[in-house]
């Protein structure tokens, strides 16, 4: 066997920066638990003062800023670290509209299923969204959540003609695949002559959605339900919404045709997926790479723990998007923005 240095070389390089990446992702959870990012966010602290502004230990405190200064998430000037105005902006407000260490945190919870997921290899059987551990659920709402913030309600919504304009006069809106609520919650806070119906099949995540809802004090105007996509109750909506989750379903041909049945004749129906070509070469980049790591890990196999026979994945592409819609009866489809990480479609009767 034949081994071209430069190429094995090159492999080692990505592989190393990947061992450090991974171990990384547990210290920024740990700074992101412990309150270290926004401690460093308001100035430059040594070891000492960062562990006795946080209530930790030196010691740990002293490798840790060690090893984000390595990684480049802390500024480092002899013994002190902070943070530039970059770093803290995208470690240091889980409210802002980049917060990476959520990231993190579903990213570690994901992994913590590697046996599950290893065995369903074997056997091609589902994982439920309901058997991840519980940091996915807050994970991918930290993770998605800063994007909503950003763009849901500045640009987004006003991308769909006459909808921003029909929720300020007073609309009904079905959040569908909720999760833990923060769309709800936004389109609650912004259109506050508007009701929301928000479901998800998911218990767990309902119950700490209505937690949301009440500390967001929109509770009056967010009801929620435990039920899938195909079930959710009410109809004579004019707008329907699904964030990042119609890929995870294993029926999304029967959620879309229940959609289709509960909007208003005028109605928009607004699908938020994750960033994605329609050819699987498009996708051979660092966006991709995440998708399809998380995919693997919890997009599939929530498909494939459901009925209904798909499984499009985290990088199912426009063209399955438009064809799943176009089977249920749908008309009108066209993309009408984009983010980095999301498509968002119009698609209407």
């Amino acid at each position: 066997m034949a081994i071209n240095e430069d190429k094995l070389n090159e492999f080692i390089g990505r592989f190393v920066g990947d061992l450090g990446a991974t171990v990384a992702a547990g210290n920024v959870v740990i700074g992101h638990r412990l309150g270290f990012y926004r401690a460093l966010a308001a100035g430059p602290l040594t070891p000492g003062e960062l562990a006795a502004r946080t209530g930790t230990d030196e010691r740990y405190v002293t490798e840790w800023l060690r090893g984000q200064a390595a990684g480049g998430y802390v500024d480092r000037d002899d013994d002190r670290y902070g943070l530039s105005e970059e770093q803290a902006f995208a470690l240091a407000d889980p409210d802002g509209p980049l917060y990476a260490p959520g990231a993190f945190l579903l990213a570690l919870g994901a992994l913590r299923a590697e046996p599950r997921i290893t065995e369903a290899f074997r056997t091609g059987a589902g994982l439920s969204w309901g058997e991840q551990d519980a940091d996915v659920f807050i994970g991918c709402e930290q993770f998605f959540r800063p994007g909503y913030i950003a763009n849901l309600v500045p640009s987004w919504i006003p991308a769909l003609p006459g909808t921003d304009a029909k929720l300020r006069a007073g609309a009904r809106i079905a959040d569908v695949g909720c999760g833990l609520g923060a769309s709800s919650v936004l389109m609650a806070a912004a259109y506050p002559r508007s009701t929301v119906h928000a479901c998800d099949y998911h218990e767990g995540s309902i119950e700490l959605a209505r937690k949301r809802a009440v500390d967001a004090g929109v509770a009056d105007r967010v009801s929620f339900e435990a039920a899938g996509a195909q079930q959710f109750s009410g109809d004579g909506y004019d707008l329907v919404t699904t964030f990042d989750c119609l890929h995870d379903m294993g029926d999304p041909l029967g959620a879309a045709r229940h959609i289709r049945e509960a909007l208003a004749p005028d109605g928009a129906w607004m699908i938020v997926e994750p960033a994605a070509g329609d050819a699987v070469a498009d996708n051979m980049n660092p966006v991709g790479r995440v998708y399809y790591g998380f995919s693997t890990f919890l997009c599939v196999p929530s498909a494939l723990s459901q009925p209904g026979g798909y499984a499009l994945g985290a990088q199912a592409g426009e063209a399955a998007i438009r064809q799943l819609v176009t089977d249920a009866g749908f008309t009108r489809f066209r993309r009408s923005s984009q983010t980095p990480f999301n498509n968002v479609y119009e698609v209407r009767r």
